[in-house]
């Protein structure tokens, strides 16, 4: 009964794949692929804690080394570790059930999510989208390719996508929470590099299941208005990776055009993990932008093109100028900065963005467009951030959050953020590769 249940929501209950039980967890889960991407040294500090250990850092590509010389050779690499864990039972596939997972981070309060499969039919990036899954930031569709070359000969997928649902009632995830006793705890460790707690527990009880797709149906027919612009998933972190899915799915779909058999390929669905916006423990950080190779004058010259007028207004300390982008100002918009040299706030007056990040992004775009030695990276947390903006040559903007009650109906309303908008959580919070499924 559950089944028809879930795809009217469009969800499937997955068959979740895990490492055998002699593995050590603290050192198979890493951090998402798409964190500290200026920041070699985590991840040879990544390297150094895994070793030959298995682990999923051996299955997954940082995208730090996305255009390195030698990322077709680690692609292939991932691909064959993949096939070896499948082959001599590193990995083993579990029978269907959905995973509910607590994360206690160390610096941040505890959230609930539950992994699910989403399906990708019902998924559009693309602007002016009113299907029931949705972008929220503007999908760069040439960001895809390189990602698509690590997902065409994957047999499997470990996602660190992150899928938002708007339930304030908390009927999809609160039965789940009450009736712990009745799942089977299957992990309770430590995560590395302070990644904080994480346990897991293995849902297959019918009537649980049940409970959990009528409160995913509740939630979407509640959300139609009378336009039917009906979003019931937002995709809160993985926007590229999710749109990389769909992209591998329509590929497979073209290749076996006129069989109708298709439809069935576990390629249609994406292993995600769903997290309620009221969640207490759910926090929105803002991302912020390091710069590199930075001719500050000519940057500003842009500045004139998003708004009326503009000015810098210096700091005495980086927490002034933080409590400056927190606070704002009326008609206009405020972003931190700092260099080698200074520390303050730059003030946007009569700006053409809705949101400060847009005015933002629509500048550096711009100068960036116009100037090949310069380079962006988006950072999360202020302190990586303020370490890379400091350094000579470079500078970084500290951007102010986003209020998470209120994000649905922006989506519904406007559309998809500029890319980059917001984080849920801070890098270290982010979500840590456990499960998997097969997608062949």
């Amino acid at each position: 009964m559950h089944t028809k249940k879930f795809q009217a929501a469009a969800a499937q209950v997955p068959k979740i794949c895990m490492p055998k039980s002699d593995v050590d967890l603290s050192t198979w889960a890493v951090v998402a692929c798409d964190q500290f991407t200026s920041e070699p040294e985590y991840w040879n500090e990544v390297e150094a804690l895994v070793g030959d250990s298995p682990s999923s850092l051996h299955l997954v590509l940082p995208e730090i080394y996305l255009e390195a010389p030698d990322a077709d050779e680690r692609i292939k690499k991932i691909h064959n570790t993949m096939k070896e864990y499948l082959d001599n039972g590193t990995l083993e596939e579990q029978e269907e059930a959905l995973h509910l997972i607590r994360r206690k981070p160390v610096n941040a309060p505890e959230r609930w999510g539950i992994l699910l499969n989403l399906d990708l039919e019902q998924y559009d990036y693309r602007p002016g989208s009113t299907s029931l899954i949705r972008a929220t930031e503007g999908t760069i569709v040439e960001r895809i390719p390189p990602r698509l070359r690590i997902r065409e000969e994957a047999p499997v997928e470990l996602p660190h996508i992150l899928v938002l649902i708007d339930d304030p009632e908390n009927v999809v995830m609160g039965p789940l929470v009450r009736h712990l006793d009745e799942s089977e705890k299957i992990y309770d460790f430590t995560l590395m590099k302070d990644g904080g707690d994480i346990t897991g527990w293995r849902v297959s009880s019918p009537e649980l299941l049940d409970r959990t797709a009528n409160g995913l149906n509740l939630l979407s027919g509640s959300m139609l208005d009378s336009e039917n612009n009906q979003m019931l998933y937002a995709v809160g972190d993985g926007n590229h990776s999710l749109a990389t899915a769909k992209a591998y799915w329509e590929g497979i779909k073209e290749a076996h055009s006129g069989d109708p058999s298709v439809m069935g390929h576990p390629a249609r669905w994406a292993l995600v993990e769903i997290e309620n916006i009221h969640d207490p423990g759910l926090v929105f950080e803002p991302i912020h932008r390091a710069l590199f190779h930075v001719d500050t004058a000519v940057m500003e010259s842009y500045f004139s093109q998003v708004c009326d007028e503009w000015k810098f207004v210096n700091c005495s300390s980086i927490e002034e100028a933080l409590q400056m982008v927190s606070h704002g100002v009326e008609n206009g918009h405020v972003a931190g900065f700092t260099d080698s040299t200074r520390t303050g706030c730059y003030i946007f007056r009569g700006p053409k963005s809705a949101i400060p990040v847009g005015t933002l992004q629509q500048a550096l775009d711009m100068y960036i467009a116009e100037h090949s030695s310069v380079s962006i990276d988006y950072i999360h947390g202020e302190q990586s951030a303020l370490q890379l903006g400091r350094k000579p040559g470079n500078c970084a903007f500290f951007l102010p959050s986003i209020d998470k009650y209120t994000f649905f109906r922006t989506i519904e309303i406007d559309g998809a953020l500029p890319r980059k908008t917001f984080s849920m959580g801070e890098a270290e919070e982010k979500r840590y590769y456990l499960e998997s499924r097969k997608i062949t």
